[in-house]
């Protein structure tokens, strides 16, 4: 091999490895933009869980507290039928 074809295979490998480089980065970066498109559909679709989440919580407490309620009258009833019981004994 002479000192020419030397060059042509060192200058054909630069040439590959350049464009391998180059494909890769280009499908980095086209990735990236994807990603960054898709970021601002995600963190909306987060929000709207967060509002439901909450939604939740706040039916479940309203329900808890009105289950609370009807509890103590539940138990005020009771001592009082308690009481009328043990005075007719």
């Amino acid at each position: 091999m002479d000192g020419h074809e030397l060059a042509e295979a060192v200058g054909a490998f630069g040439i590959t490895t350049f464009l391998t480089v180059v494909v890769t980065v280009l499908i980095w970066q086209l990735f990236g933009t994807w990603r960054a498109k898709a970021a601002p559909t995600r963190e909306a679709e987060y929000r709207d869980l967060t509002a439901q989440v909450l939604r939740g919580q706040e039916e479940s407490n309203r329900q808890l507290a009105d289950l609370s309620g009807q509890l103590t009258d539940l138990r005020t009833r009771m001592t009082r039928l308690e009481r009328v019981l043990t005075e007719v004994e």
